[in-house]
């Protein structure tokens, strides 16, 4: 069996790569299209994707969850992979046919009809993708090598081709393009593990189709405060608004996208750990995962907070000034979805409680909906971050609730507080060299960035004594040492 930090370090290096080359390709893209072509790609974008959620539903975590369950018994692992892909297909044909119906009925599609017709290529290449099979057997070897060179093809064919304003719906293309050869792969490799059986069996597509959809509800549900803010901004106040706001988000997509790959490669093991009844590793895997975010997510929301202008003026140049408050508004969701991430990937959904997820969802949705009828008429791409932000405290208080119901496990208020008393010296610190002297953008990122690896450095070693932070620095001595 593949170890939790060799499964953890390939996402992680997947995760990280992806958000290298989009450091490498935003700032140059941003520049050449600018904010109201950037703002159209993303919400084309949002919609698309808002049919792939209904075409996938709860396929990807009830996928992993029983790949993990039966990837040592081929017979029971095809049948159950063939049962799925067959739900998966029935809905995606439902989600391409309203999809191309809308674009022809509703006139904000219909004026992107040339993008949106390229996003029903990612819908329907997003089918053949079946990812959550090979996280299911915990291949993420396949799946890193994969992925990261097609991304350097994508990165070098946007230099390429992407060269005027009027170049958006090329660079479209070129991103649902990475989709479409990833699930051309994937599907010529599928082979050499399993074969489709067609004897289809009504009740175990019952047995999979009720937590698919209760699970697909619930990313419905929870796009409500994440996705449809860009979809009903753009409605609301235009593809400018859509720009700003989507700038806003894309250095808190980067930072939490490395948390939830380790989330991601949690839900196979908690899965198995659950199976075979070992209660005290779940509890253990647990704790790890809140204190690797305490001390992962603190010192980002510190760093991305103070030097929001600059990163903004860094990854987008000038034109952006719209998206620094809604950046500054969002990065505390680092901390606060982090910990709902925990509760729900890797204690509900392997505890297979699937209708508190779905309870907790429909709360968020509820309020994340209501949020932004209210706030984006008044405070546009501003309003946007504020629903988003009240929305994943509802959804943290709700999650937290049901985890305490059914395993007792609650937030350790007094591990945040010393957190949080530990982050002042930094905050003054960080503030201190601003005012010393106010560099260019990339300068003052450099050396505030500096300022606080070498003191949260200190804090992991010699004040919260943090045993893997100590277990990594270790190990980097000790190699370092043994290269001399």
């Amino acid at each position: 069996m593949s170890s939790i930090k060799k499964n953890f370090l390939y996402d992680s290096i997947l995760t990280v790569s992806g958000y290298i080359f989009t450091l490498v390709t935003f700032p140059y893209v941003s520049r050449v299209l600018g904010v109201t072509n950037i703002g159209i790609c993303n919400f084309v974008d949002s919609v698309i994707n808002y049919f792939i959620l209904f075409s996938m539903l709860g396929v990807s975590t009830i996928g992993i969850r029983e790949i993990a369950k039966k990837k040592n018994d081929k017979l029971e692992l095809e049948r159950s992979f063939s049962n799925i892909i067959l739900i998966n297909a029935i809905f995606t044909f439902i989600a391409l046919i309203i999809l191309v119906a809308l674009i022809f009925i509703i006139p904000d599609f219909y004026k992107h009809k040339e993008l949106m017709l390229i996003g029903a290529f990612k819908l329907i290449f997003n089918f053949f993708l079946v990812e959550w099979f090979y996280k299911g057997l915990e291949d993420f070897r396949y799946i890193t090598v994969r992925n990261i060179a097609i991304r350097i093809g994508y990165v070098i064919s946007v230099f390429l081709f992407v060269k005027e304003t009027g170049d958006y719906s090329l660079y479209y293309f070129l991103t649902t393009l990475t989709i479409v050869i990833n699930a051309l792969i994937n599907v010529f490799h599928l082979k050499s593990h399993i074969r489709i059986r067609m004897n289809f069996n009504r009740n175990n597509l019952k047995k999979y189709l009720s937590p698919i959809i209760i699970l697909g509800l619930y990313g419905l549900l929870a796009s409500m405060y994440t996705s449809f803010n860009i979809v009903y901004l753009g409605f609301i106040q235009g593809e400018k608004e859509v720009g700003y706001y989507t700038t806003a988000i894309k250095l808190y997509s980067i930072l939490f996208a490395l948390f939830a790959a380790l989330t991601r490669v949690m839900l196979p093991r908690m899965s198995s750990l659950l199976s075979s009844g070992n209660l005290n590793e779940f509890g253990k895997m647990t704790n790890k995962s809140y204190d690797i975010l305490l001390s992962f997510s603190i010192p980002l929301i510190i760093f991305s907070i103070i030097l929001a202008p600059d990163i903004i003026f860094f990854l987008a140049g000038e034109g952006y000034e719209g998206a620094i408050l809604p950046m500054q508004i969002i990065m505390p969701l680092m901390l606060l979805a982090g910990y709902e991430q925990i509760l729900t990937m890797q204690i509900l959904t392997p505890l297979q409680k699937d209708k508190a997820i779905f309870i907790n969802s429909l709360l968020g949705a509820v309020v994340g909906i209501s949020l932004n009828i209210v706030l984006v008429p008044l405070y546009k791409s501003v309003g946007s971050a504020l629903a988003w932000f009240i929305s994943e405290i509802i959804i943290l208080i709700f999650a937290q609730y049901f985890v305490y119901k059914y395993v007792k496990f609650l937030f350790s208020y007094k591990r945040l507080l010393l957190h949080l008393s530990l982050a002042f010296p930094a905050i003054f610190g960080a503030l201190l060299i601003i005012r010393m002297k106010s560099f260019a953008p990339l300068i003052n990122i450099l050396l505030i960035g500096g300022f606080l690896v070498c003191y949260y450095t200190i804090v992991q070693l010699k004040i919260l004594k943090n045993e893997y932070f100590v277990r990594i620095m270790k190990k980097f001595v000790l190699r370092k040492n043994n290269d001399l």
